[in-house]
């Protein structure tokens, strides 16, 4: 199959890589998808990528302005699997315990026992993440990367598999504390919702006249399943040439003039991981340059830093911009092949 640069060279890619995803995997994804729909209207590339985020083990970010659908997203997805699944409000009372759970002292048997937080569940929804003290966010950190909790000295290990999907309001911010750096850069993708079309807003009025259609959702894939889901995608084949591709780009962000703070080895391998993701949910056992250059930006420009002040307005848009600008600069190497 050929890839086309923006330069305009025919890029070889061999598609030689053995088996596709299954035909059960490719009937569970669209089915998760449609269930997610049944909420979410309009919103197909929005769904596309949280589903791509959930199969490739991410943490996702969803931040836009109130009443445009975050906590829907994420509930939805949630309700889509048969699986555990916890919701934490975040407030600027909340402390770290409250979120990885305590050790709790028994009488009886004269002995602390651990009382696990909400955070232990496949999947954890944080509505409004940004309105928790520092302190609190940090304690999702250890959780998010490393799949574990340590609470006095002893570690606990988090269900397989593990997303936290995160909302976050940039609009008010009194209150409020801003997401450090390293914590943006745990989760895979940051999507916006955005406000709906006028056919698919006078829809969802008159859906939700009757209802809300969240209490109608039921889940059409089991845990077992989403874990054989997930494996598919892990074993998706990835060609030097796109390693060397995803490097690239990598590499130019922490060269560009207009940035402070490029992007870390870390968001390297989320954006291969998504990668090939996307390249499963399209059917291909392989990942295409295409599958990065359209991750690129939801992956990638939360994690920068521009190298302006904050008061220059420069933000979130131009930060995605800076990111497309940057994908479409770095030349496609050639003579990418699959394997033997």
């Amino acid at each position: 199959m050929d890839h086309v640069s923006d330069a305009g060279e025919v890029v070889d890619v061999d598609t030689s890589t053995g088996a596709l995803p299954t035909p059960e995997f490719l009937l569970d994804a669209r089915a998760v998808m449609a269930a997610v729909e049944t909420v979410i209207d309009g919103k197909r590339d929005v769904v596309e990528l949280a589903t791509t985020v959930l199969l490739a083990e991410g943490h996702l970010l969803v931040e836009d302005v109130p009443g445009v659908g975050k906590t829907m997203l994420a509930r939805a997805l949630a309700k889509s699997v048969d699986c555990s699944v916890n919701r934490i409000q975040f407030t600027p009372d909340l402390l770290p315990s409250d979120v990885t759970g305590v050790s709790v002292y028994n009488q009886a048997e004269r002995a602390f026992a651990f009382q696990p937080g909400p955070v232990f569940a496949n999947i954890v929804i944080g509505d409004e993440i940004n309105r928790a003290s520092p302190k609190t966010q940090s304690a999702l950190l250890e959780s998010m990367e490393e799949r574990q909790v340590s609470v006095d000295g002893v570690t606990h290990t988090l269900p397989d598999p593990f997303t936290v999907i995160a909302t976050q309001n940039p609009v008010e911010m009194e209150g409020t504390y801003a997401l450090p750096e390293a914590q943006r850069d745990r989760f895979m993708a940051r999507i916006q919702m955005g406000y709906p079309d006028a056919a698919n807003e006078v829809a969802m009025l008159r859906q939700r006249d009757q209802g809300s259609p969240l209490d109608a959702l039921r889940p059409v894939v089991t845990i077992a399943r989403l874990r054989r889901m997930i494996l598919t995608a892990r074993e998706v084949f990835v060609s030097p040439a796109v390693e060397q591709y995803v490097v690239a780009i990598a590499a130019a962000t922490r060269v560009d003039r207009e940035l402070r703070l490029g992007a870390s080895p870390r968001a390297t391998l989320q954006l291969l991981r998504a990668a090939k993701a996307r390249a499963a949910l399209d059917g291909r056992d392989f990942v295409l340059p295409d599958d990065v250059d359209a991750l690129a930006v939801p992956v990638l420009a939360h994690r920068l830093m521009p190298a302006t002040s904050s008061g220059s307005g420069f933000g979130r848009e131009a930060l995605a911009e800076v990111t497309a600008r940057i994908v479409r600069s770095t030349p496609v190497p050639l003579g990418a092949s699959g394997p033997a």
